[in-house]
Order: C-alpha cells, then sequence, then structure tokens
C-alpha cells in the first residue's frame, strides 16, 4: 500500500484530540508506549507526532500492517515504529521494554475470550508501575450509559454474536487479576471513556 492509499478511520479524526488531552496527563512520564491493535496508524502518527521524547510502537493481526506502514512511513517521524504482530488470543510477548500501553476501540470488537487475554498479555508487558490506557464504550453496573451505546452494541452483535461493549466492572476485575488496579476514569466525548489502570510492583 503506498502512502497515497492510507486507509482513513473518520472515529480516529474525532476522537483523538479529546484522547490527545488524557495522555498528555497520563503519559508525561512514560517513555515508551506498546499500542495494542493500531488500526489504520492514524492514532499512532498524531500522538507520537505531539510527544516527540516518547517511543510509540504500534502493533496489529497482520492483515491491518500494510494500513498502519502506510501511516508511518508517510509521517516519516523517528519515534513512531513500524508495526510488531500482536492477535492477543496467540501472542505472550513483545520485544522492548513499556511503560505505557494504549489500546481503543479494541474491548468490543474483540470475542470477550480475546478480551481476557488482552489483560493478561498487558499484564505481563508492561513494566512495573506502568500505565495501561483503554479507550472507548463501556457499560456501568451491566447498563448502557446511552441509547445510542445501545444501539451500538445491537449494531456490533448482528455482525459478530462475541462482539459487544464490555462491563467495566469486568475489566476491573480482569486488571486486578493481572497485576492492576483502577487509577482514573475518564468521561469522553459520544458516551465513550478512557480507563487508567497501574501495574503494580
Amino acid at each position: 500500500m503506498s502512502v497515497t492509499e492510507k486507509q482513513n478511520a473518520p472515529a480516529t479524526e474525532r476522537n483523538r484530540d479529546a484522547i490527545l488531552d488524557v495522555l498528555a496527563r497520563e503519559f508525561r512520564a512514560v517513555t515508551s508506549v506498546l499500542e495494542i491493535g493500531s488500526g489504520t496508524g492514524q492514532h499512532a502518527v498524531f500522538f507520537a507526532e505531539r510527544f516527540p521524547t516518547l517511543r510509540w510502537q504500534t502493533s496489529d493481526r497482520i492483515e491491518n500492517h500494510a494500513a498502519i506502514n502506510a501511516w508511518v512511513e508517510n509521517a516519516g517521524l523517528d519515534n513512531v515504529l513500524p508495526p510488531l504482530v500482536v492477535d492477543v488470543l496467540e501472542v505472550d510477548s513483545v520485544p522492548g521494554d513499556y511503560d505505557g500501553i494504549f489500546s481503543a476501540n479494541t474491548a468490543h470488537i474483540m470475542s470477550f475470550a480475546a478480551v481476557i487475554r488482552m489483560f493478561e498479555f498487558v499484564g505481563r508487558v508492561l513494566s512495573a508501575e506502568g500505565l495501561f490506557c483503554l479507550y472507548g464504550p463501556f457499560n456501568l453496573n451491566g447498563e448502557f450509559t446511552s441509547e445510542s451505546n445501545a444501539a451500538f452494541d445491537r449494531s456490533l452483535k448482528s455482525q459478530d454474536a462475541l462482539m459487544g461493549i464490555r462491563d467495566l466492572e469486568a475489566l476491573v476485575d480482569l486488571a486486578g487479576q493481572n497485576g492492576m488496579r483502577e487509577l482514573r476514569r475518564y468521561t469522553m466525548p459520544a458516551n465513550n471513556m478512557l480507563i487508567v489502570w497501574q501495574k503494580g510492583r
């Protein structure tokens, strides 16, 4: 895929500034970030350009690498790296040391079995006291936070019964099982949230 054929995810353009505001606070002491599910690569390039001292490692399943590489190559930034192969159902570890992990809009398009494996993976890869920032729509106390999220969940399940908006309480439990405690949760535009967990020593 040439740089002139870069894929575009409109949601990324809409949510990136709000996420940037949070990451500017949460990642201010972070030096190296692994992004799980880089998708088109747009988030990676946008954030890496604005955090020039931060090393941003992209990753995704192999079929998404061409799209990510198109954005990375076009950006020409020294601090954003070509993608690693990461399918959370298959990978146990990756090279490198990461005191930050970021993932956006992934938990609801994975099966819950894959979500479990993602938290296990983060628990293994993230350095002690490192931060895991997860962005997307979540349910609270088993309830949708908006009618639009309920409609989105129905749409997801019509495509694949294993997809769906996750209960945040279940994710907090998964984080705890993998050595992470919730630090903060941010309310984001369009009925999304960004949750920050920290790994213990």
